[in-house]
């Protein structure tokens, strides 16, 4: 029976196959989903193999064949080769665009009564105080200014190494 989803490989697509194929290197995930796709290939001068017999030839299950054909028919080779990237991160981030700079504001203001200068917990506590945040740790908020501090520019954030020494 023949596949619902038939693979036509360009002649630069089973060049970019091959070369994954014949190098070895790489994600064993890619190498063994451009073997499929070769097997596949409906274009080539024999005959198209079916999905059971590729994936005996590749220790695969027969679903795996399957589910890459549909993937390359639907979404092309990049798709299959490549995996697909999170919409969202794992963790939301505590802190967005607005709140890093209401730390910032309150970083470069003055500390409390008591306080030479501000420290993350203190830090932290404020940020909870004003409603800010629920909840944050000093360590979050010190991982925030550290970025902060390696991408903006020493002039924005009001010192110089001149004037530290």
């Amino acid at each position: 029976m023949k596949s619902r989803y038939e693979v036509k490989l360009t002649e630069d697509e089973r060049e970019i196959l091959t070369g994954i194929v014949k190098r070895g290197k790489g994600p064993a995930y890619r190498i063994k989903h451009a073997h499929i796709l070769l097997h596949a290939d409906a274009g080539k001068e024999e005959s198209e193999k079916r999905d059971d017999e590729i994936a005996g030839l590749l220790h695969c299950h027969s679903q795996t064949v399957f589910n890459i054909r549909k993937k390359y028919c639907e979404k092309g080779l990049t798709a299959v080769l490549e995996r697909k990237q999170r919409e969202s991160p794992p963790i939301p981030r505590k802190l967005d665009g607005d709140k890093e700079a209401r730390l910032i504001t309150i970083a470069c203001s003055q500390p409390p009564e008591g306080y030479a200068r501000w420290t993350l917990d203190l830090l932290a506590d404020k940020m909870v105080e004003l409603k800010i945040v629920d909840a944050i740790s000093g360590k979050t908020l010190g991982r925030v200014l550290k970025k902060r501090v390696k991408t903006s520019p020493a002039a924005m954030l009001g010192y110089s190494p001149a004037a530290k020494r």
